[in-house]
């Protein structure tokens, strides 16, 4: 199963590391494959030191919390996203958060699900009829299930 993971479920998973977020993402033998665009990488940067704070890691641990994660996402280039996808997902998100624009875009191309904390950006989304969708209790299940 694809899944596009979006900044808030990675940065949840940073947060804690025993979280079912990061107990999902970071679960060795399953086929759930995650995926993000470039985007996530930049924000995961621009808010590095507001996640040490929050964490109370060192530098070093926050690093490999942090590789730990990311190690097990494909990052795609957005310049490879169909411009009709991308065209798509500007119709349904830039009234709603366009920084989630790529994110959309993305399951669109891989033809996957949207993991995304963002109550908003859910909400907004489902009332446009698109429901793409996939939870974090969904996935959880999937991965007891598979066990």
């Amino acid at each position: 199963m694809r899944i596009v993971v979006d900044t808030n479920v990675v940065f949840s998973a940073i947060l804690n590391s025993n979280s079912r977020i990061s107990k999902i993402i970071l679960q060795p033998r399953t086929k759930l494959n995650f995926y993000s665009t470039d985007h996530l990488i930049q924000e995961i940067n621009d808010h590095k030191e507001k996640l040490r704070k929050l964490t109370t890691f060192s530098e070093k641990e926050l690093n490999r919390a942090i590789q730990l994660i990311t190690d097990r996402i494909r990052f795609i280039n957005v310049s490879i996203i169909p411009k009709v996808s991308y065209e798509k997902a500007e119709s349904l998100a830039s009234d709603i958060d366009e920084d989630d624009i790529e994110f959309i875009a993305l399951v669109d191309h891989i033809k996957g699900r949207l993991w995304t904390g963002d109550k908003e950006l859910r909400h907004g989304l489902e009332m446009k009829k698109w429901t793409r969708f996939i939870t974090t209790d969904e996935l959880f299940e999937i991965i007891i299930m598979k066990k």
